[in-house]
């Protein structure tokens, strides 16, 4: 075979190759198309905002110690349920006691130097009243005086100088007794007693920072969660809100709450900031304990007897509208017109669904939605009415599972 030959065949077998495949996907476009369509239907929509928390006691004190020194008595356990003023610990009182001793006797040694320096003072005093009298019957000299006087002054000093130690004694003493007082351990609040951190023997020490011996939580029949929830859904979380949270103790128990309190302190941990929002919780029957991990939700929004659109609907788009803006009845999609036609706020959310009419083509509805749930959205207006089927998506004649699309993504998915 010549080389003209060979290549006259090559040519006739590429551009056959390139005409079948013309007429291949000539064929494969043609083929009959079905859509997957579902109801529209009424029903509740709740819009959450999850996040995870902690159950926490709404009150809870750290009870210290003032002094140093060996726990020598513990009156106490966990779960202890204590009143206010009650004494839970003892440290060894016995340094002091002798503390206490010693600064009653300095105080005793300075009441007793006061009333010598006062009998010193009414003595010399008298000194100085006689030493006055011989002085005016010119019997001594006037330097005689001068002394006495002097000595007087000097007298009455020391008076108050050792009054004044009195006074500097009895507040040792009373500082003393005061130490002896904190060796006894009380509990500030009535409550339980959740934590215990020391046994008897131990010593502790208060020098720099004060050891805490037990946590009491005030009231356990009040709880509340600790949650953080991040940046980008703290805009829906308003007080008052009611909230429902799940806890591994009781998977198939529902505990609600109300929203008291959100936070303004961001937390940055890893470059991701979250805020921490409190919902108070009634544990009446003490169910719920410190500690728990709690998978919390927020209902932010409800809407209740709404219509409901699935959120598939609003994700479909025909092949076709790719190519040139229309359905397959060549309607425009021009939903933003058309609502604004009916006299609906611009501002309002927008979008689209495609309705499957009595032809089984679908066509182009637009309409306004509300809150979502992320399976069902809440269609506010718009063309479309209960019963009505909507197309969620498609399949071609040589497809075994419909096609649809991924919110946000411009790629098919088979399921």
């Amino acid at each position: 075979m010549s080389t003209k030959t060979r290549l006259v065949v090559v040519f006739l077998l590429v551009t056959g190759g390139i005409v079948g495949k013309g007429w291949w996907s000539s064929q494969q476009n043609e083929q009959p198309v079905t859509y997957i369509t579902t109801v529209v239907e009424r029903g509740s929509i709740t819009r959450l905002v999850v996040a995870t928390g902690t159950v926490n006691p709404v009150t809870t004190v750290q009870v210290g110690t003032y002094v140093s020194g060996p726990i020598k008595e513990l009156l106490v356990d966990f779960n202890s349920a204590v009143r206010k003023g009650q004494r839970v610990a003892q440290i060894d009182p016995r340094p002091f006691l002798v503390k206490v001793k010693q600064a009653e006797a300095n105080l005793m040694t300075a009441r007793a130097q006061v009333e010598k320096d006062k009998a010193d003072l009414e003595f010399k005093q008298r000194v100085s009243k006689r030493t006055h009298d011989l002085f005016e019957r010119n019997l001594i000299a006037k330097q005689e005086v001068e002394a006495a006087e002097r000595d007087v002054d000097q007298a009455r000093a020391q008076y108050q100088l050792d009054q004044a130690r009195v006074e500097q004694n009895a507040a040792a003493l009373e500082e003393a007794r005061v130490n002896l007082d904190y060796t006894k351990i009380v509990s500030p609040v009535d409550g339980v007693v959740v934590s215990r951190n020391v046994n008897v023997g131990q010593t502790v020490a208060a020098s720099f920072q004060t050891p805490v011996l037990f946590q009491i939580a005030q009231d356990l029949t009040k709880m509340q969660v600790n949650a953080n929830v991040s940046e980008s859904d703290i805009g829906l979380v308003a007080e008052g809100q009611n909230t429902f949270f799940l806890v591994d103790a009781y998977p198939e128990r529902k505990f609600w709450g109300i929203v008291t309190q959100v936070r303004n302190a961001p937390q940055i941990v890893q470059n991701v900031v979250t805020y921490d929002v409190v919902v108070a919780v009634d544990n009446t029957d003490l169910a719920l304990k410190p500690g728990m991990t709690a998978s919390l939700s927020v209902i932010t929004a409800q809407r209740d007897d709404v219509l409901k659109i699935p959120q598939a609907a609003l994700r479909f788009r025909p092949p076709s509208l790719s190519k040139n803006g229309k359905g397959r009845d060549g309607q425009a999609a021009d939903s933003h017109s058309h609502v604004q036609s009916q006299g609906q706020k611009p501002s309002a959310a927008l979008s689209q669904v495609w309705v499957q009419t009595a032809d089984q083509h679908p066509t182009a509805v637009p309409v306004q939605v509300g809150v979502s749930d992320e399976t069902f959205t809440e269609l506010v207006a718009g063309n479309v009415r209960e019963g009505d089927m909507v197309v969620i998506g498609m399949r071609t004649a040589n497809q075994d599972a419909p096609q649809t699309t991924l919110p946000g993504f411009g790629m098919r998915w088979r399921r």
